[in-house]
């Protein structure tokens, strides 16, 4: 199991990118697999050969559109098949923050 971080959007001259990356979002919302989109990122859980696919499929959908494509991907890869990292890595965050205020008395 994983978490995958990628950005996929046609190098074009023009300011917005969002249609086309809207499509490739899409995409990766189909495909029932954890995730969540953020202004530089699309990170999605599962397998390798749960995600790859997807990724392949979501930048697929712009290479077609006829743009030329830039793609970065990053993993954190879980020998030990654990799930939930998504939320679960930002979980633990925030509980080490909010004792760091309960201690200093900061917030």
């Amino acid at each position: 199991m994983a978490v995958f971080a990628f950005s996929v959007a046609p190098m074009t001259a023009g300011e917005s990118v969002a249609d086309q990356v809207a499509e490739a979002v899409r995409i990766v919302r189909e495909s029932g697999l954890p995730n969540r989109t953020t202004s530089m990122f699309t990170e999605i859980e599962g397998s390798w050969d749960e995600v790859m696919p997807v990724i392949q499929r979501a930048t697929d959908t712009i290479v077609r559109a006829g743009y030329r494509t830039s793609l970065v991907i990053k993993a954190d890869i879980r020998p030990d098949g654990r799930t939930g990292e998504l939320h679960g890595k930002i979980a633990r965050v925030e509980e080490r923050l909010s004792a760091d205020e309960e201690e200093t008395g900061h917030s």
